[in-house]
């Protein structure tokens, strides 16, 4: 990757094609199984796996509420989808709640605050969250996230 910066007065240095760079992985096998992050789960008090794979816009992780449980309520500089595998719950977004189960997309807007809960006392909720917080750290250190508990 190129470390040329480019400014406004450069638009016409646009190339006309893009070389093809295939990176040596492009499978993360077992995602839950081999992407937990415990100390990362345990401070957020709820299960988190990271998708281990090179892109560089975005980040996938499949998240979990645990019977009854609640995320830490937190928000961040980049926006997040949130797609529900198991459960059902809701999601407070500011002062806005938000009743979701399987199968719903959940839009986290940047820099709101919000938190999860799993209505389920039973079983736990799982979902698949999709985020562009690579692009802004690509960016210059711009994904921030404030949590607390």
């Amino acid at each position: 990757m190129s470390e040329q910066k480019y400014h406004s007065a450069d638009f016409d240095k646009t190339p006309p094609t893009v070389p093809v760079t295939i990176p040596e992985r492009l499978i993360h096998k077992a995602v839950e199984k081999e992407g937990a992050r415990k100390a990362y789960s345990s401070e957020r008090k709820h299960p988190v796996s990271f998708v281990d794979l090179p892109s560089h816009a975005i980040s996938v992780t499949i998240g979990g509420l645990l019977p009854g449980g609640t995320s830490n309520r937190h928000r961040h500089t980049y926006e997040t989808i949130l797609y529900v595998l198991e459960g059902r719950g809701y999601s407070l977004v500011e002062d806005r709640r938000i009743d979701w189960e399987v199968g719903d997309a959940v839009y986290i807007p940047v820099w709101a605050w919000h938190h999860h809960v799993n209505l389920d006392p039973d079983k736990p909720a799982r979902y698949i969250a999709c985020e562009n917080a690579p692009m802004l750290q690509n960016m210059g250190m711009l994904a921030l996230r404030e949590e607390v508990a």
